[in-house]
């Protein structure tokens, strides 16, 4: 008997989940199932064996598997329980990321073998890419197919620095007009977080609004870890311009250069400027904060665990806590319990306890991560490289939370955030604000 393997869809967004399933093998057989996807010039892999049912078959949707790289069940375990060949790379994407990720799949059962592959694409059919390089901005503008026209959503990556276009070409993918806007660490740009004026996204808005005339007005912002803490001071500070707020793993006060910053200034400098003078952060005159059990701690070292110490003084956390109460529009907050970069889930809370208080006229949605981490992405990518090198400092630390719980968390936030959104952008229609 020799095995066939099936893949459907072949063909897809990479927020589509596949079926897996192998056919014609002996019923209680061992099947062994190779999953390698080559992302960015480095191979991915991972392995998992599984039994056959009594009707022959192995479905990955319906089977656990009995050893390998991932346990209990779930569909796309052969994705997300990848770790790189021989590599430290963390690229989850291809440069460019219109370019679509194949994964070869083989299954072995019994001295035979049978193979297959499916495509996740960034990038649909139609959906279309364009530099910006203007009014001294540096990003990338992902519209989506059709004349539009179309909701808008600008993306702000974390730490890191950099252009967030994966992020960007999925929005793009479901209907938005997405700008990734880099601030630091990319052409033209500094090399560092420090001393970044807030008026430069104040720029972003103004010119996403003026290229793509958005649907409804409406301009969203979304940001990840340093950019989650900056898509609320914006939201906070330019209340006008922002329609919706999706702030993944944020913080809920304004923080100092940290790893990214500018080591002239240094960690304990200014993040960001408004007018020309640093808007005053956590780290100020902090009678409690030390960097001593981020530094000194046992390795894989928890910059959380530094972060902490700065929010046992009262005096300094409402000094440089986000107001986010001036916030005109929807709020949208993900983070994990076992943030190993800082306490999401802490300053989640915050900033829902805050709009609680101030009872916020619009929607506010909070998705917790039960041992999730920081690295909270989208569906159906590796989530097994928790250590890592700072991209700026190169300090080492982790990320925190684990590949099955961050696995989840990528892919019910993705599916909270479009949801979100779409009520967003259907609560700004004119039409039903008349009714």
């Amino acid at each position: 008997m020799m095995p066939t393997l099936a893949i459907t869809p072949a063909d897809d967004l990479i927020d589509v989940p596949r079926q897996i399933r192998v056919e014609h093998v002996e019923p209680g057989q061992t099947v062994e199932i190779t999953a390698l996807t080559r992302r960015n010039g480095v191979l991915w892999q991972s392995q998992a064996a599984f039994v056959a049912g009594p009707d022959g078959t192995v479905d990955l949707s319906r089977d656990a598997p009995v050893s390998g790289d991932y346990a209990g069940l779930s569909p796309m375990g052969l994705i997300w329980s990848q770790s790189p060949v021989d590599s430290p790379s963390r690229e989850h994407f291809n440069h460019p990321v219109t370019e679509a990720l194949v994964t070869d799949v083989v299954a072995r059962a019994a001295g035979s073998q049978a193979q297959a592959s499916f495509t996740q694409r960034l990038a649909a059919e139609g959906v279309t890419r364009q530099d910006v390089r203007e009014k001294g901005l540096v990003g990338t503008l992902y519209l989506p197919p059709g004349p539009g026209p179309h909701p808008a959503v600008m993306i702000l990556n974390g730490s890191g620095g950099g252009i967030n276009e994966p992020r960007a070409a999925l929005y793009a993918s479901r209907g938005y007009a997405a700008f990734a806007l880099a601030y630091f660490k990319a052409p033209g740009l500094s090399d560092y977080i420090s001393n970044t004026p807030l008026e430069y996204f104040q720029t972003g808005l103004r010119w996403l609004r003026k290229k793509v005339s958005p649907k409804h007005d409406f301009v969203a912002i979304s940001g990840q870890s340093r950019g989650g803490e900056l898509v609320l001071l914006l939201g906070a500070t330019f209340p006008d311009e922002v329609s919706a707020v999706v702030a993944y793993v944020p913080g809920a006060v304004v923080h100092s250069g940290q790893n990214a910053c500018d080591p002239k200034i240094g960690r304990e400098g200014p993040t960001w400027l408004l007018g020309g003078k640093p808007i005053p952060h956590v780290w100020e005159n902090n009678r409690t904060a030390t960097w001593a059990p981020f530094d000194e701690g046992p390795s894989p070292h928890r910059h959380e665990k530094a972060i902490l110490t700065a929010l046992q003084d009262p005096d300094a956390v409402a000094r440089a806590r986000i107001k986010v109460e001036d916030i005109k529009g929807p709020v949208m907050l993900l983070s994990g319990t076992d943030d190993g970069s800082w306490p999401s889930s802490i300053y989640s809370k915050m900033v829902q306890d805050k709009l609680a208080e101030v009872n916020h006229p619009y929607p506010v949605v909070w998705l917790d991560y039960e041992n999730g981490g920081h690295s909270i992405l989208f569906p159906y990518v590796p989530t097994t490289q928790l250590v890592y090198a700072h991209p700026v400092s190169g300090k080492i630390s982790t990320s925190g939370g684990n590949p099955k719980d961050n696995a989840r968390a990528d892919q019910e936030s993705w599916e909270g955030v479009k949801r979100f959104l779409d009520a967003a952008v259907d609560a700004a229609n004119p039409a039903r604000a008349a009714k």
